[in-house]
């Protein structure tokens, strides 16, 4: 069998003559390049090209700091890593001129240094792993993300990449590799949490001349990004963990289900799959070992039911993306009727490290009965987003107030949403709740696929049930009646209260729709869908009271039910807000207290946007 051995030292001699001169690398994932970094790019690219400099310009995927992106950074030999943030066109140059050119660090845009050998630049600027948001993170499935160029095989295979396959097909057995995964103790990353070695074993099992192996990169949860930022910054990451799926259950094919919206997701892909390729790893007779093994790109069309297997199985068939009824099971019956394994992006990219450094690395991580480290995106009212990937058992006050930097302008906590539309709403009191796949079952809650969105006291719950549930009412794939029909009926119920005309029984009735659809929908999706809706009844259900029964709502978010005053004491009669309200509904004299007329008022808010003095009362 071919050896990668000689390869891989190859590069990384590479990597140590890199070192030797100074590089630039810009973040160019979603979001960098949302945030400007293909900006920071091209004006750096033009210098670089128009004073013919000494300097290499290179690109890297999601380093995680997604708060203080378009970052970059600058490696000189003779200086620790630096790492900017905020970055524009015009402070790239300037970073490039002193920093990268004269070896002088610009401090107030430098975000973090890593040091070398023990030395630092400026003992003002944080060191990268000590930095709150880096502390208590574990790097596995990100592990390389940020850190090496995604359209480069060399720097994958440099840092250790497919030293995994190459293990398995020159000593392992089948059935060895998955009593590997299954003693690691990792379960699927995609929302069930369903035993991962487990799940192989059954696809092993089942009789058949054909099989498959299918990665679910369908990530359709509203602030969700975790499994793009892997693709993007790491995707021979999951190439890898595929192919040694694919060894282990004896398929020699497998499809990658990724939505259209990520196209720089499918381009990168496209390049990894062209070059492994390439390079004897992917397709025929892999390394000489006898092992074949094709991959394929399937562009989804962003339909949120494709996530759940079987809906995606159909779609990859041509079919209308919907659930089939189980058994049978894709791991007897999937794609075209074969023996089919389907895991998401994070579970395939866990498992060349679980092959390269042991079960038993893997399973010291994490709780009795969930191992290993979770990859969360942090979104909503927290002051640092980001992608954060975080030893499971961490609490949940961890990873929002020491990760994530608590909540933005010093409003108070009210709630974080896990799991996605199909999750619940946690409050304050549960937040030293370690997260752990059965501790959030038992919150209502679930780990979903890593979707974190926190909520401040500016939030109203029922309006976020309803958010969610209108979500997945749009989605609902129409196949059965609990979801189709049931879901419908909830959304009115919920808009009518936000609408202020709730009635007395709308509680009861939201509670046994909620139940009758967990109990009789087809899929795990529409099981799923009235948990938002359950969970924030349990927890914040004196919003739903205050509703329905008061006709308030206490967050003033729910415009029907607000009403807009001017408090004579602050209002300096200036006439701001009487020159933006569009229905004319403000009147007052200059330098007098104004009024509202509560009539003409449409409650749009555009006189307390105006206001200066904090005189417009909403509630």
């Amino acid at each position: 069998m071919i050896s990668l051995a000689e390869k891989r030292k190859e590069y990384q001699n590479r990597l140590v003559e890199k070192a030797k001169k100074t590089v630039i690398v810009v973040g160019m994932g979603t979001c960098g390049i949302a945030a400007g970094g293909d900006k920071v790019w091209q004006a750096l690219e033009n210098a670089v090209k128009n004073k013919n400099l000494d300097i290499e310009l290179v690109y890297s995927g999601c380093i995680g700091l997604c708060y203080v992106e378009p970052i970059m950074e600058v490696h000189r030999p003779d200086m620790p890593r630096v790492i900017y943030g905020n970055v524009n066109g015009e402070t790239a140059l300037k970073i490039l001129e002193e920093h990268a050119l004269n070896g002088k660090v610009v401090s107030d845009l430098a975000v973090a240094q890593d040091p070398k050998e023990g030395k630092t630049v400026l003992p003002e600027i944080p060191i990268l792993n000590e930095m709150p948001f880096y502390k208590k993170q574990v790097k596995t499935a990100i592990a390389n993300c940020g850190i090496i160029n995604p359209d480069s095989i060399e720097e994958y295979i440099a840092y250790g990449g497919y030293e995994a396959l190459e293990k398995v097909l020159s000593s392992m057995s089948q059935t060895q590799v998955i009593e590997e995964v299954k003693k690691s103790g990792l379960r699927g990353r995609g929302g069930g949490g369903f035993p991962t070695g487990l799940k192989w074993e059954f696809a092993y099992k089942s009789p058949g001349d054909k099989k498959y192996v299918i990665c679910n990169a369908d990530e359709g949860d509203p602030g969700a990004f975790m499994d793009r930022s892997v693709l993007e910054g790491d995707p021979h990451a999951v190439l890898e963990g595929m192919a040694i799926c694919g060894y282990a259950i004896g398929a020699d094919e497998g499809y990658i289900y990724v939505r259209a919206e990520y196209p720089l997701a499918i381009k990168r892909l496209e390049n990894a799959i062209a070059q492994a390729e390439k390079a004897g790893l992917l397709g025929e007779n892999i390394l000489g070992s006898g092992f074949n093994f094709k991959l394929r790109i399937k562009a989804g069309a962003g339909a949120f039911v494709c996530g759940e297997e079987t809906a995606l199985i159909n779609s990859i068939e041509g079919k209308r993306g919907m659930p089939r009824v189980r058994p049978p099971f894709p791991a007897q019956s999937g794609l075209w009727n074969k023996p089919t394994n389907n895991n998401n992006v994070e579970t395939y990219a866990n498992i060349p490290g679980i092959i390269r450094k042991g079960a038993d690395w893997f399973a010291g991580m994490g709780t009795e009965k969930s191992k290993g480290s979770k990859v969360f995106a942090l979104t909503g009212k927290v002051n640092r987003t980001g992608l954060a990937e975080v030893p499971i058992g961490i609490t949940i006050r961890e990873i929002i107030f020491d990760i994530a930097g608590g909540i933005q302008n010093n409003k108070k906590f009210k709630a974080v949403q896990i799991g996605g539309p199909s999750g619940g709403c946690i409050p304050e009191e549960y937040l030293d709740t370690p997260v752990d796949y059965d501790s959030l079952t038992a919150l209502g809650a679930m780990m979903g696929s890593g979707g974190l969105v926190v909520m401040d006291e500016t939030t109203c719950m029922v309006d976020v049930a309803r958010f969610f549930l209108n979500f997945t009412q749009k989605e609902s794939c129409g196949k059965c009646t609990p979801c189709r029909e049931g879901t419908k009926r909830m959304l009115e119920i919920l808009n009518r209260i936000c609408d202020g005309k709730g009635k007395p029984e709308d509680i009861d009735t939201l509670e046994r729709l909620s139940n009758v659809i967990k109990s009789t929908a087809l899929c795990g999706l529409g099981q799923s869908a009235p948990n938002p809706v359950l969970a924030t009844l349990r927890y914040f259900r004196n919003e739903y009271e205050d509703h329905i029964h008061n006709k308030k709502c206490t967050a003033g978010v729910c415009t029907a039910l607000l009403e807009y005053k001017i408090d004579p004491d602050k209002c300096k009669g200036c006439g701001a807000c009487k020159k933006v309200c569009p229905v004319g509904a403000i009147s007052g004299e200059k330098k007098e207290a104004h009024e509202i007329d509560a009539g003409k008022c449409i409650k749009c808010g555009s006189c307390i946007e105006k206001c200066k003095f904090d005189a417009i009362i909403k509630g």
